[in-house]
């Protein structure tokens, strides 16, 4: 019997379930979007029973499409939005309080607080990453201090904390009788509670987050096998895979060698960089993360740059100013001006991420006249996702002391065709998509894949890798040095809106 692998894709605005064959090819997909919810400006929750129920049903629906079932897969993997954080009770499965959104930035006080007693880069050695809003652990923190009850039952271990994987893992391998409560280095990684060194929870800050370990799930490879799947469309099969979605597209994407780097352009925009067995500490304002952890191996670590606002963008053209009716028709509208009119639109809504880390930057529209239209604006949307990507290209190449050569591309806004030729002529340097653009879904499948046999190495996994297509720089040096020398002075008027 042929056998495939599946890989749980759950996201920031959807959850999929993708089946892939040996050659890394797409035999089925389902996928459904869940609510973003938004009590207080600046704040954004899930709700962790909509994504559970939503993820069972697009497992279901992908296997029905193409007349599997769970016997057919030799394994399943997670891959998951990281930062999102939830608190549930073990004994009954129910949530605490909805997850709160990597965008969320309720706990901007609290990274003020802690940045004054050490500057905002105190805990950097150790966890790789800046003080601000995105990370988990002070998220954790607050739902500990505002949740009734939530910090005596996380101290007694009544409370089970974790990202979206840890969520998913938990319910799938049985929930309150036999789920197992763990998460792999990346997504703990992303936490700021684990160490960098010993990928184990660092008892200095629990200590300094005021986090018990006894909500805590146990770290594991990014590649073994983690249990029997106990859900009704799953059973019997092995889950034994997670990665962080980023990383997940950099296993997607084989970067396996250091120095190789990928751009995912999705809600946000994420740019990781193998850096080999040894972790890279940024002067550039980027974060040292884990990439990946094969089950028997060391773990590789990467450079990341983190931009919050990509894809987002254009939903907010769409959703908030009614622009145009889908997402899709930014491009035509894009490509129906000759330039950006000089308009620059910095998408700051929950703060600056890489390399800036201004948690007081806001949002600005800059370099308005008369002459400026709505097809400007969506000029100047696509071509914002491309400054930051160099933004955040320039920083990794002064880390790493390597020169990007082209960049790899995936994610649902490399089909704007537009956008990557920009970005291509912004970088100078081509852009090369892949045949197979679902890379995050992919690098999940990959990971459960080689724990269970199915993959042997990663030699296998490179030998699926084909480009689809690529773009040239077209763009003559003087206008690319206007337009990233006007992006730049769009960036500081966004500086420090809020006090």
């Amino acid at each position: 019997m042929t056998k495939y692998v599946g890989a749980i894709d759950q996201g920031t605005t959807s959850s999929r379930f993708i089946v892939f064959d040996k050659s890394g090819n797409i035999v089925s997909v389902a996928q459904k979007e869940h609510r973003q919810i938004y009590p207080k400006p600046g704040w954004v929750e899930h709700d962790p029973m909509e994504i559970l129920n939503n993820t069972n049903e697009v497992i279901g629906a992908a296997l029905a499409r193409a007349g599997l079932t769970a016997a057919d897969l030799a394994a399943v993997g997670i891959t998951n939005q990281r930062e999102t954080t939830l608190l549930w009770d073990r004994a009954t499965g129910q949530p605490l309080h909805n997850a709160l959104v990597w965008q969320d930035t309720r706990v901007d006080q609290l990274v003020a607080e802690y940045a004054r007693e050490g500057g905002q880069n105190r805990f950097r050695a150790k966890t790789g990453l800046p003080l601000a809003s995105y990370f988990s652990g002070l998220k954790l923190r607050w739902l500990l201090d505002q949740v009734p009850g939530a910090r005596s039952k996380a101290a007694n271990g009544e409370a089970m904390f974790g990202t979206i994987d840890s969520w998913l893992a938990w319910n799938l391998t049985g929930g309150p009788s036999e789920g197992v409560h763990i998460t792999d280095v990346t997504n703990a990684s992303r936490t700021q509670l684990m160490n960098l060194a010993t990928c184990d929870w660092d008892d200095d800050m629990l200590r300094d987050f005021d986090i018990p370990r006894a909500c805590l799930p146990k770290i594991l490879p990014s590649s073994t096998v983690y249990g029997e799947i106990r859900t009704a469309t799953l059973r019997g099969a092995k889950l034994a895979g997670i990665l962080g979605d980023q990383q997940a597209a950099l296993v997607g994407q084989t970067c396996f060698a250091p120095g190789e780097a990928k751009n995912t352009y999705g809600t946000g925009c994420f740019m990781l960089m193998n850096t080999g067995t040894e972790p890279v500490q940024s002067k550039a304002g980027l974060l040292t993360t884990l990439a990946y952890q094969f089950e028997g191996e060391k773990p590789r670590y990467a450079l990341e740059g983190a931009i919050a606002i990509t894809g987002a963008l254009v939903q907010w053209l769409r959703d908030n100013l009614k622009l145009f009716d889908v997402a899709a028709q930014i491009e035509p509208l894009a490509r129906s001006v000759e330039d950006n009119g000089d308009v620059y639109i910095v998408p700051a809504f929950s703060g600056l991420y890489a390399p800036y880390w201004k948690e007081s930057a806001r949002g600005v529209i800059a370099g308005l006249t008369r002459f400026a239209t709505r097809a400007h604006l969506a000029r100047a949307a696509l071509e914002a996702t491309a400054y930051q990507t160099r933004d955040v290209v320039e920083a990794m190449e002064t880390d790493s002391g390597i020169k990007l050569t082209s960049l790899k591309t995936d994610g649902g806004m490399v089909a704007n065709e537009l956008l990557m030729q920009f970005q291509a002529d912004i970088l100078d340097v081509p852009v090369i998509r892949p045949s197979v653009t679902e890379t995050t879904a992919l690098g999940a499948a990959y990971a459960a894949g080689l724990a269970t046999g199915y993959w042997q190495n990663t030699e296998d996994l490179r030998a699926n890798w084909h480009a689809d297509k690529s773009w040239q720089p077209k763009l003559d040096e003087s206008r690319r040095a206007h337009y990233y020398k006007s992006w730049g002075k769009a960036v500081q008027r966004a500086f420090d809106w809020v006090d």
